[in-house]
């Protein structure tokens, strides 16, 4: 079995939605790869599954896949992440990302802080060998399929062999878990010209087109991201977190402003119940939950960081992910790609 530790205290909604998507997640897995270790304040955590046993669609989870480990402390989004990291050591985050690095456990998944995850990650499970930087590379969803955006927070201020790095390791996720065979790479850019760009992009694009094992298309622009322009996308972290909430918030708002229109008058409102159907199968390609949470690349174990208003939903597609990393061993080729 693929042992994931889950942060069940971390997130907006935790720890009901967590603890949903595990149960949620176990019922999916009929193959019965899974084993979870729900670490939280234990009895919250048990009422939570027993709440899921009255729900119609839950009520026939197998409880023995199941482990409750009881952790008193919750690490929040206000702490400073380093300092949290060193001093609860009793907090639920602490004790899920001890357990990669000991090998109680291949995965850690939690809706906390960002920063702390981060953190946690590096201090506690450990950089593969010959990693420089590990970057956080959430799947977006795009007109042309799926796409991974690297880095999207970790590494603020990058250098180009760290962008290579990220190429690399980018095509490993998107080959092996995606099952893209020959990843498209581009490079985040404000225009498609080679001459384009900051002095970091200037300097990254000769060498990504000299890299071997990287099939490397050039630059991709903002409207790129939508469009499916690449498979993988690197960037640093500053230009690529600007990107992605600007793509997620803009997203939220045509949402917002189709359900209004709908609204509007008897008219819309019969024009939505007639267009609803087939808008419904159009817009699911574009609801990022299916894909799971952003795993962060080049750690010994994976750590992955869903959305800190998590749903179900996405916290049980992020623990189907995990059986897929573990078992192509990804930690292991993506050693092989960068050395």
């Amino acid at each position: 079995m693929v042992r994931v530790a889950v942060d069940a205290m971390g997130g907006d909604n935790a720890p009901g939605e967590i603890v949903r998507g595990v149960v949620d997640a176990l019922i999916a897995d009929t193959d019965k790869k899974l084993s979870v270790i729900l670490v939280g304040r234990e009895a919250d955590v048990k009422r939570e599954l027993e709440a899921c046993k009255t729900e119609k669609n839950r009520s026939t989870f197998d409880e023995s896949r199941i482990r409750i480990v009881h952790a008193d402390d919750v690490i929040e989004t206000g702490d400073p992440p380093v300092v949290a990291i060193r001093n609860k050591k009793e907090s639920s985050m602490v004790k899920a990302l001890t357990m990669v690095k000991e090998g109680e456990a291949e995965a850690f998944v939690s809706s906390g802080s960002t920063g702390a995850v981060l953190v946690g990650g590096q201090l506690i499970v450990g950089r593969l060998k010959g990693v420089q930087r590990t970057p956080l590379a959430p799947i977006i969803p795009t007109l042309n399929g799926a796409a991974l955006l690297i880095d999207c927070g970790a590494n603020v201020d990058a250098k180009p062999e760290n962008l290579i790095q990220y190429a690399h390791m980018g095509t490993v996720y998107m080959k092996y878990i995606m099952g893209v065979e020959n990843p498209r790479v581009g490079i985040l850019n404000i225009g498609v010209e080679e001459e384009k760009g900051n002095a970091l992009v200037k300097a990254t694009y000769p060498l990504l087109k000299e890299e071997k094992g990287i099939n490397f298309i050039g630059s991709v622009e903002a409207q790129g991201l939508v469009e499916g322009a690449a498979d993988v996308i690197v960037t640093d972290a500053f230009a690529g977190n600007v990107a992605l909430k600007m793509y997620e918030a803009t997203g939220k708002a045509l949402l917002k402003l189709m359900k209004d229109g709908f609204k509007s008058n008897v008219g819309s409102k019969l024009g939505a119940a007639l267009a609803l159907p087939s808008l419904k199968g159009k817009l699911k390609k574009f609801d990022a939950s299916q894909y799971g949470g952003a795993p962060m690349l080049g750690l010994k174990g994976l750590v992955v960081k869903s959305h800190g208003s998590a749903k179900a939903k996405e916290i049980r597609n992020t623990l189907m992910q995990c059986i897929d990393f573990s078992e192509q061993n990804i930690p292991e080729k993506i050693s092989g790609a960068i050395s």
